[in-house]
This record gives C-alpha cells, sequence and structure tokens, in this order.
C-alpha cells in the first residue's frame, strides 16, 4: 500500500505545484493592477517594485491554496481515471476512500500550514507590504517637464519651457522660471532663451545650465511702500540648482500601522475583541448614570395645594389650582432635546465600536474558514475527477473555476451579511464551507458508486424515471368500522 500511496502523491504533487504557480501569478496581476495609478511614473525602482511583489505574493497564498488543491485533485483523480488506472486500483479490492487517503493527509496537513501561515507570516506581510504602499501612494511622481506646460512638482518653483531637444529631452528652448520659495509670492522670476537639463550626485538634485536670460526681482520702494519696483539682471550664462530630496521615497515606521486588524496574530485580535467588549458592556452599565442630568426633578406639595383649593373654593367660585409656571415647561422641553441629540450620538458611539468589534471577529473567523476551505475544496475535486475521468487542463479547469466563483461569491456575501448585522458574523463567516460541503459529499457518495453523473446516459435513464414517480399515485387510505 506504500507504493500506492507514492504513486498517487506523486501524481498529485507536480499538477499541484503547476496550478498553484499559476493560479498565484494570476491573483497577483489581479492585486497589482488595483495599483497600477499608484505606481507608474514615480521612478520606484526595480527594488521598490520587486519588494511588493513579494510582500503581496505571500498575502494571496491563502486565497490561492484552495483554488490550487481543487483544480489538481481534480487533474490527479481524472487522469488516474482517464488512464484506466483509476479502474485498475478498484479491480484488485481498494476502495475508493482509500485511494483518497493519501491526497487527503496531504491536504490535511496543508490546511495546518495554511492556518500557521495565516495567522504568523501573513500579519506581518500585511504591514510591511501595506506600509510600503502607503509610501509609494504618497511619492511624488518622478521628475516631467514637459513642453509648454507649467510643472510646479519642485516645492517653490514653478518651470516652463517652450520647447525640448535631445536625445533625452536635455535641451530646452524658452525657459521660464517663478520663484516662490520664500513664502512671498512669486517674487522673482527667470526668463532664458536656451538652456540644457541634467542631474547630479546620483539623481539628488537637478541643474539648469541657462544661456542668454534675464533675471527680475520684485523689491518694495521705500517712497511708496505699497507700490514695487523691479531689478533686472543680464547674464550670458547662470546655473540654478534644485533640490529633489521630494522626489526620494520615504519610509514611514511601521509602527504606525501595527494595530491594523490585518495586521494582527489570533491572540492579539483576540485581545483587541476583549477589550473592546468590555468597553462596550461598561458604556451600557454608565447608561442611566449619564442620562440622569437630564431629567428635572420637581416636588410639589399637593396635599397643601389640595387644601388651599378647598379653602379657596368656598371663597371665590370655580377656583382651580395654580398653573405650573411656563419656565419649567421650557426647561423639560431644552432637557429632553438635548438628551435625544445625546441618545443620538451615544448610539452612534456604540454602533461604531460594535461595528469595528465585528470586523476584529471577522479577521478571526477568516483565519479558520481559509484553512478549512482547503479540505472541502479537496472534497468537491477528488470526487469529481474520479466521476469525470477527464484529466489535462480543459474539463478540470472549467469545473474548478466554477465552484471557486461559487465559494467566492458566496464568502463575500457571507463576510458583507455579518458585518452589517444581516445574520450572525460567525455563520456569514462559514457559510461558503457550509454551501459546499454538502456538495463535496454528494460528489463523494456518487464516486464511492461509481455514478456516471456527468455521462448522457445517467441523465437519460434519469429522465425516463422522473414520469413514473410523479404518475405514482399514493395508495388509499383505509379505514376499520
Amino acid at each position: 500500500m506504500k507504493k500506492l500511496d507514492k504513486l498517487i502523491l506523486k501524481a498529485f504533487i507536480g499538477p499541484f505545484l503547476l496550478t498553484f504557480a499559476v493560479v498565484e501569478f494570476v491573483f497577483l496581476t489581479q492585486t497589482m493592477m488595483k495599483y497600477l495609478d499608484d505606481l507608474v511614473g514615480k521612478d520606484l525602482g526595480a527594488g521598490v517594485l520587486l519588494q511588493l511583489l513579494m510582500f503581496f505574493s505571500v498575502l494571496i497564498v491563502p486565497i490561492s491554496l484552495p483554488l490550487a488543491v481543487l483544480l489538481s485533485s481534480l487533474m490527479t483523480y481524472g487522469n488516474l481515471g482517464e488512464h484506466h488506472e483509476l479502474t485498475a486500483i478498484k479491480t484488485s479490492g481498494v476502495s475508493l476512500l482509500r485511494i483518497l487517503r493519501p491526497v487527503w493527509l496531504f491536504s490535511a496537513a496543508l490546511a495546518g500550514f495554511a492556518f500557521w501561515f495565516n495567522n504568523t507570516i501573513v500579519p506581518k506581510a500585511n504591514l510591511e507590504a501595506y506600509s510600503l504602499l502607503w509610501d509609494v501612494r504618497q511619492q511624488k511622481l518622478a521628475l516631467d517637464i514637459r513642453p509648454g506646460v507649467f510643472y510646479n512638482g519642485i516645492p517653490g518653483y514653478t518651470i516652463k519651457v517652450n520647447r525640448k531637444a535631445g536625445e533625452n529631452g536635455e535641451k530646452l528652448y524658452g525657459v521660464m522660471i517663478y520663484d516662490h520659495s520664500g513664502n512671498s509670492g512669486n517674487v522673482a522670476m527667470v526668463l532664458a532663451d536656451s538652456g540644457r537639463m541634467a542631474t547630479r550626485y546620483g539623481g539628488q538634485y537637478l541643474a539648469l545650465e541657462l544661456h542668454n536670460g534675464r533675471k527680475y526681482v520684485e523689491q518694495p520702494t521705500a517712497r511708496d511702500r505699497a507700490g514695487a519696483g523691479f531689478v533686472q539682471q543680464k547674464f550670458d550664462r547662470t546655473d540654478i540648482i534644485f533640490s529633489l530630496a521630494s522626489f526620494r521615497l520615504g519610509r514611514t515606521k511601521t509602527e504606525l500601522f501595527a494595530d491594523n486588524k490585518i495586521m494582527l496574530t489570533l491572540p492579539q485580535l483576540h485581545g483587541f475583541v476583549d477589550s473592546m467588549s468590555q468597553q462596550l458592556q461598561k458604556e451600557r452599565q454608565l447608561t442611566g448614570v449619564q442620562m440622569n442630568p437630564y431629567f428635572l426633578y420637581q416636588r410639589f406639595d399637593t396635599t397643601g395645594a389640595r387644601q388651599a383649593q378647598r379653602t379657596a373654593s368656598w371663597q371665590v367660585p370655580n377656583a382651580k389650582m395654580p398653573v405650573l409656571n411656563t419656565v419649567i415647561y421650557e426647561s423639560a422641553a431644552n432637557r429632553a432635546r438635548n438628551m435625544q441629540s445625546f441618545m443620538t450620538s451615544y448610539s452612534e458611539r456604540l454602533g461604531s465600536t460594535v461595528r469595528e468589534m465585528g470586523n476584529y471577529r471577522i479577521e478571526i473567523f477568516r483565519k479558520y474558514t481559509q484553512s478549512v476551505a482547503i479540505l472541502v475544496m479537496f472534497l468537491i475535486g477528488a470526487p469529481l475527477g474520479a466521476i469525470i475521468k477527464k484529466g489535462g487542463l480543459g474539463v478540470p479547469v472549467l469545473v474548478s473555476i466554477l465552484f471557486f466563483i461559487i465559494f467566492y461569491v458566496v464568502s463575500i456575501i457571507g463576510e458583507k451579511s455579518g458585518r452589517e448585522g444581516v445574520m450572525p458574523i460567525a455563520v456569514g463567516m462559514w457559510l461558503s464551507n457550509f454551501v459546499l460541503l454538502p456538495a463535496g459529499l454528494f460528489f463523494l457518495y456518487q464516486a464511492r458508486r461509481d455514478s456516471s453523473l456527468f455521462e448522457v446516459d445517467f441523465w437519460l435513464r434519469l429522465s425516463r424515471k422522473l414520469p413514473k414517480w410523479f404518475a405514482r399515485k399514493p395508495a388509499p387510505v383505509t379505514t376499520a368500522g
């Protein structure tokens, strides 16, 4: 039997590694396309791009593993069935469950590894990936001075050129530079007929060598302080150096992002949920105490009032009990409005705490559901391969995509429903696995019976039996006596 296990595992490992690499590439491409606008035109360098690719490739491993197991198990047992090896093994007295056992154990070990990976490695990769992505988003676009366009990417300066020439566009014609670096407006301007642009010291500085130009500096005159005068300087050649420090990628401390829910391990997530639950319970207990100042308590001696009313009724016909002061009514109305405003903001604060606590609970369940999904996908893929008996990348790919779309859509619906309180968070996060598990058990049952579920004859026989089932009349019920 050990030889049989080696044979099946050897047939499974190759397709698994291939499909995992393909799925990783597809998901990585999709992920990077979302952030393409943040990466293009910033001259980040190969190092930064490789770091982003590496971190995001780690993040999509928990998503790629279930689909890779589904596709590879379907291909493996489909190939065995297509080459009649599955039939030969069954003929020798080996049951289907025994044939599935090696890959099942491998999938169980893979699910355990995925849980450890999702709880230990993914939070660290999230921290590095999104902190680097934050810095990339804050990074300015690379230096790009276009002809006929005012360029203000360099802090304190606005540059415009009429025409560029040269192999790399280093020759400039019709240069205009506004200098407002002193925070006093555009008090200085440089005009030049031509110039040359180059970077110095490894791209840290931009040097402009200008020819045949003038520099105008606006200065307030002593005679008329409300007016202004110009100082004009003519030059044959001048050099202007700009610092490009603002174009360098600055790294933010990763500790500033460390409290985000996707960057925490299970113990840390449970700690946040417990602290928020205690805070919520304390807030609810203090509701009565915080509402008490908004109530108005007024005491009246009704016994004395009634005695006075009876005495007055003997003296003055139709005398009535004194009416409460209008000030008391206005005070009560103001307090009611204040209490309404307080309760609105108070309920919003409690609702925000509940939603935030739900987001942390979603991340807790995600670490379990993504790992269990590997076993569910195997339970669907392996029996389906034994039934379809088709290997390669044709039918297995179509079937795998269909079931993965169902899994993905149901998981999104469940997560959104749990986050919005439509259903309990636990039910929403486990919904996709609960929906696909019966399908896997059904396929396993059909595979054990050697069912021709995906053959035309099976559906023809079923179509002949259905009218007979519906045509059956229930037996008449006889009553005694």
